[in-house]
């Protein structure tokens, strides 16, 4: 069953969006407080909806450090914080969808819909992923599993989802690897903002694809940050390809 994370701490909010998600057929838990919250996420729900205003920590605070411990499912901000800047602070927060107050019903469970069968892709894909034959090998450090590439070699890991540069292991949010993975499986090769949009966000996503370049430019920084040997080239008008440094425009 698809599970539900409410943290909100306004009790008929709470309530309201909690009835109305178990008449959907969602398994629904709610915590009032942004701890509250991050312990209940460690339970890995497939969607988390998250308040900003909450009483012990900012909802932005709670967002990053769900991502930064690991969780990969999907967060919709919902908080009566409007402004474009807002928004964008929240996604970079590693949120990856927004919804200010008051909002339609309709409009909110198409969007938890759009993250929770996101959730249940990525969830599918790993667990079909066939286990490797054990071999009798020799016991190597931890340090050896992923071989140091050349400074500035952008090696992509799908099936573990991990980037490194070179020796470095880069720290991206689930969004900024779900897109650099894409443009790496075609690298060179133009990945129109429609595409992208529709395989890492959802073919039915609601928000503005203003989104999809907050996600390039701090992928940029990152990848400029680390000394990566690639970029993210903009193809005006089209979309975006992932090319070598010494490639020609």
């Amino acid at each position: 069953m698809t599970t539900v994370l409410i943290v909100e701490d306004d009790v008929d909010i709470a309530l309201t969006l909690q009835r109305m998600l178990e008449r959907q057929g969602y398994d629904v838990t709610w915590a009032d407080t942004g701890q509250k919250g991050l312990d209940a996420i460690r339970d890995n729900p497939h969607v988390v909806l998250l308040d900003l205003g909450l009483p012990d920590m900012d909802g932005l605070d709670v967002c990053q450090q769900a991502r930064d411990d690991g969780y990969d499912g999907g967060i919709m901000i919902l908080t009566a914080r409007s402004d474009e800047l807002d928004r964008v602070v929240g996604l970079d927060y590693g949120a990856d969808d927004y919804l200010a107050k008051p909002f339609p019903i309709a409009e909110m469970q198409a969007r938890v819909r759009a993250l929770a069968r996101r959730a249940e892709r990525m969830r599918g894909a790993a667990d079909d992923t066939p286990a490797p034959i054990s071999e009798p090998v020799e016991a190597q450090p931890a340090a050896q599993a992923e071989a140091p590439g050349a400074p500035g070699t952008l090696r992509v890991n799908t099936a573990a989802r991990r980037v490194f540069v070179g020796p470095q292991e880069l720290t991206l949010t689930t969004k900024e690897f779900d897109v650099l993975a894409l443009l790496d499986s075609d690298r060179g090769a133009v990945i129109t903002r429609e595409r992208l949009m529709s395989e890492v966000w959802d073919e039915n996503w609601f928000g503005s694809t203003k989104t999809l370049d907050v996600t390039m430019g701090r992928l940029r920084a990152k990848l400029d940050e680390a000394r990566s040997t690639v970029e993210v080239v903009t193809v005006r008008g089209v979309g975006f390809r992932l090319e070598d440094g010494n490639d020609s425009a």
